[in-house]
């Protein structure tokens, strides 16, 4: 009966987690699309496995002023978005070298080096999305690598 009573409030519990997380999806695509009329929006990410994780969404300008920023910084699906006015009239092309940065957190300084990187990087054209490697997938070519040097080992050994 116990594990009934478990497996019934972990489901909950599960499909609770995916509201939520949809509700935070929902609340970035609302503040990236209000944004995005605007004029360009550059995103700087810095993923947290274990840690937290913090989007920044910056408004920018054609002349590459930031005339908005909000940032999502947090561990679980209840983080939200927050307006961040002190990045409002930085030049994006000197966003690291701001004074501001340096009274921001260490989450908060990736995630903005990260959104110059890119915008930077789209500017120029030559901006490239790179897929994360799965840890399996990773776990695969470790593998694989371990097999090729061994057999590497056996064959110098023969000859």
């Amino acid at each position: 009966m116990n594990i009934i009573v478990l497996g019934v409030i972990a489901i909950i519990a599960y499909i609770f987690q995916i509201l939520l997380g949809m509700k935070q999806i929902k609340n970035f695509n609302t503040v990236y699309i209000r944004m995005k009329r605007k004029g360009k929006v550059a995103i700087g990410r810095r993923p947290g496995k274990i840690a937290s994780g913090t989007i920044l969404l910056l408004g920018v300008s054609d002349k590459g002023i930031i005339q908005e920023a909000e940032m999502m910084q947090g561990i679980s699906v209840v983080a939200r978005f927050k307006a961040r006015p002190q990045f409002v009239g930085i030049d994006i092309h000197q966003l690291m070298e701001s004074a501001i940065l340096t009274k921001e957190n260490k989450l908060t300084r990736q995630a903005a080096e990260n959104a110059q990187k890119v915008y930077l990087a789209v500017e120029k054209g030559n901006y490239q999305e790179t897929k994360p490697i799965s840890p399996l997938m990773n776990l695969g070519t470790q593998l694989s690598l371990m097999k090729h040097s061994i057999q590497t080992k056996f064959t110098k050994g023969r000859v």
